[in-house]
């Protein structure tokens, strides 16, 4: 077990208006961790709720010192309040679960097991018995079927909340927009190949209601396609752009010559010739010419930006919960 600042686990919470459910949560993953003897702590990040989930929040990380509090200013997101609990991580194997109670803590000692001693990277649970209605199943089905085929990735269930990771992972990721649902493609785009499954507990919602609509498979589409793209060509967009461009230019440099070797042809053979100028093709081929071009600059621009690009992710944080001014971090006034 690790000592000091370092923790076995650590738990990391995005909530959203869950008021109802946190402390029954939290009670549970304690009882799991003082069962089994981790040392841990769960980081709760409040994505900007209205109702009083930060207040409860409050209370229960004064009852129990290893409940930690984070609540950031606005509504980013999951995948903002994901990437601020990974930065505040500080466990040696980090779990993250939902906050509706249909995540089961029990599931943890298996996880972290997995990780600690099995060595996998990253290990995403598969609620293969789900209690949602069939609007929310089938298309997550047809969701995950398409991702496993673009990423070539065998999980069942990429959207599930209940996932374990090893702490380098999760201090090697960047995710925004609806990007945690590919987490396993981001770490897999970095390395971390090791990727897991386990079949875990789904339970039924026991307070409030679901926080997702049906726009969030077409974000998450989307989203996908960022990825993929973002994992092939993210250090060297000129093989994408450049390639393109140069075959568009190609083209249309072919075609061109080509009308023009036919004009002069027929001028030789003494026989009726039509202007290049009125044949559609030709400016076809200039547009191609063009866009060639402009494709070729993109890809010139783009690789000058990815030499030049930082991190983006900065979320501000109204407050702290469960925090000591020793432990906070540099980024403590006002990033995530």
């Amino acid at each position: 077990m690790m000592n000091g600042l370092q923790k076995d686990i650590s738990v990391i919470i995005p909530l959203y208006n869950e008021e109802e459910s946190l402390t029954e949560l939290s009670q549970w993953i304690e009882q799991v961790m003082k069962t089994r003897g981790f040392s841990y702590e769960v980081i709760m990040v409040d994505d900007g709720s209205r109702d009083s989930s930060w207040e409860v929040v409050s209370r229960i990380s004064k009852e129990n010192p290893a409940i930690k509090g984070v609540r950031l200013n606005r509504n980013y997101g999951k995948s903002a309040a994901l990437h601020t609990g990974f930065m505040h991580a500080i466990g040696e194997v980090i779990i993250t679960m939902d906050a509706d109670l249909q995540d089961s803590p029990d599931e943890i000692p298996e996880l972290y097991a997995m990780i600690k001693e099995q060595g996998y990277d990253l290990v995403s649970g598969w609620k293969k018995k789900r209690y949602d209605p069939i609007s929310k199943t089938i298309p997550s089905r047809f969701f995950n079927f398409v991702t496993r085929k673009i990423s070539g990735i065998n999980l069942h269930d990429f959207n599930c909340g209940l996932k374990a990771y090893d702490k380098r992972v999760v201090k090697s990721l960047e995710i925004y927009g609806e990007m945690h649902r590919y987490i396993p493609m981001i770490a897999k785009r970095e390395g971390f190949s090791r990727i897991g499954e386990k079949v875990v507990e789904h339970r039924p919602r026991k307070y409030g209601t679901t926080k997702f609509g049906l726009e969030r498979f077409v974000f998450g589409f989307l989203d996908l396609l960022s990825i993929s793209f973002v994992s092939k060509f993210k250090k060297r967009p000129m093989h994408f752009f450049g390639t393109l461009g140069s075959l568009c230019f190609l083209f249309g440099l072919i075609v061109t010559i080509t009308l023009i070797a036919q004009k002069i042809y027929l001028i030789h053979q003494h026989m009726a010739v039509r202007e290049v100028v009125d044949q559609p093709v030709f400016f076809l081929a200039l547009v191609a010419v063009v866009v060639g071009v402009q494709l070729f600059m993109a890809g010139f621009v783009a690789e000058m930006i990815t030499l030049n690009s930082g991190k983006t992710n900065d979320y501000l944080i109204a407050e702290r919960a469960g925090y000591t001014e020793n432990t906070k971090h540099s980024t403590d006034i006002s990033r995530g």
